[in-house]
């Protein structure tokens, strides 16, 4: 069986759980016998510290072309060749780094676009697609990255006989930015484009539960198949002599809530039951963040608290490896609902315990690990509550950390992962 993912890229300017877990995906159902897998970039070149040999250094409908045949009318017959020029790895790069990378405002019918098709994915750049992926094997089954780009499903049926899978989580960051009508307009296509989509798969309940909500989508149609993590040997030595400190690992912005963790932490050092308490933050942003990253900052300053705060610049590798092992737990208290949040199981990973609000998916998610404890109502004081409840018990710190270090490796392995993807990926194949 082969498979060939189309994944849409970040940039790699901040952590990206959606990027991360198509990686994911890759590199465990290449490890299954008797299925081959590659990825496609579409949009961005994908995040290098993630990707291996399975991933492909061409990307398919460049991000740059896209937007310019979308808002400059010169460009929207513009000859192949300049899809190409735009399509250079720098100039891509450069695009990952630009403020409106990432948010909704002036996308908006971009967006329907991509999610319906015919407008926004232009037949000669489809073609190339179909090209390649027949001069290289055709493969069994394309897997889409999400439901964003489910115009694609549409297209690749219009040339090929092909079974076509679409990953479902955390579509609602975006289309939930989007003012109306495009909000209910974005829905209501992703229902409809959905017959050319053969099945669906989520990680979580809450998601499926919540995706049929907003499309009416069959639920027979969408598997739940919970995200499978390899984790990464960490040192779990803790040092002695360093202060108690609580740690945020996501894209620092005002949806994850760092907002809210800045304003519980500088709670519990007014109130100076946890002495030299420390907030330390890693993950990254982008140009639209930086506002709101500075505003965090000046508040933090305001309150003489500026010594007491330490960012990570780099959210990968060694400097990963020394953020987990610099924090007594963390939290991502986002604002909007989460479909999963791999956050809490890297954290777990490392045997750091989360605290995390009663939404979403996060109670599923420490149920599964027994990593953390949540807390409700959703407000700073409940947050600021939870987390001096971890920081001033050590025993029960240390129980909830070997929990999630258990958890994560005894009911989220990758094997587990790969497993339920190949019984997706039969189904499909077997058409029932």
């Amino acid at each position: 069986m082969k498979i060939v993912y189309l994944i849409t890229g970040s940039g790699g300017s901040f952590y990206c759980g959606n990027c991360y877990r198509d990686m994911l995906f890759l590199r465990a159902i290449r490890k299954v016998p008797g299925i081959t897998a590659k990825a496609i970039p579409l949009y961005l070149p994908p995040d290098k510290s993630n990707t291996d040999s399975g991933f492909d250094d061409k990307v398919f409908f460049g991000a740059i072309s896209m937007y310019l045949r979308e808002k400059v009318g010169i460009f929207r017959n513009m000859p192949a060749f300049f899809d190409k020029f735009f399509d250079f790895a720098p100039f891509l790069k450069l695009a990952a780094r630009q403020s409106g990378a990432t948010r909704t405002e002036g996308l908006e019918e971009l967006t329907l676009h991509m999610i319906e098709g015919d407008n926004a994915f232009q037949p000669a750049e489809v073609k190339r697609l179909v090209k390649y992926l027949v001069d290289n094997g055709k493969p069994d089954i394309v897997h889409l990255s999400n439901a964003l780009i489910l115009g694609i499903a549409r297209q690749i049926k219009k040339h090929m006989d092909i079974k076509i899978v679409c990953s479902l989580l955390n579509e609602d960051d975006w289309i939930e930015d989007m003012v109306e009508p495009f909000r209910s307009q974005a829905w209501a296509l992703i229902a409809r484009e959905a017959e050319f989509v053969d099945r669906f798969v989520t990680p979580s309940q809450y998601y499926k539960d919540f995706f049929i909500s907003k499309t009416g989508l069959d639920g027979d149609k969408i598997d739940i198949v919970p995200l499978g993590f390899d984790p990464e040997e960490y040192n779990l030595l803790k040092s002695e002599d360093r202060p108690p400190a609580v740690g945020y690992f996501c894209r620092v912005n005002s949806h994850n809530g760092f907002d809210k963790l800045v304003d519980a932490f500088i709670l519990l050092k007014k109130e100076n039951n946890i002495p030299e308490l420390t907030l330390n933050v890693c993950g990254g942003y982008t140009g639209d963040d930086k506002p709101f990253v500075s505003a965090q900052i000046r508040k933090i300053r305001e309150h003489g608290f500026q010594k007491s705060v330490r960012i990570y610049p780099e959210f990968q590798g060694n400097k990963k490896a020394e953020f987990f092992n610099d924090v007594d737990v963390i939290s991502v208290p986002v604002r909007k609902y989460d479909g999963y949040g791999l956050y809490i199981i890297e954290a777990n990973s490392a045997g750091v315990p989360v605290v995390q609000p009663a939404t979403g998916a996060f109670p599923e998610i420490i149920a599964r690990t027994g990593g953390g404890i949540t807390y409700q109502p959703d407000t700073v004081e409940a947050l600021a509550d939870a987390l001096a409840k971890i920081l001033n018990d050590r025993s029960k710190r240390e129980a909830l950390g070997q929990a999630g270090y258990a958890g994560v490796r005894s009911e989220l392995s990758p094997m587990i992962m790969s497993e339920g993807l190949k019984q997706l990926y039969e189904i499909t194949i077997g058409g029932q």
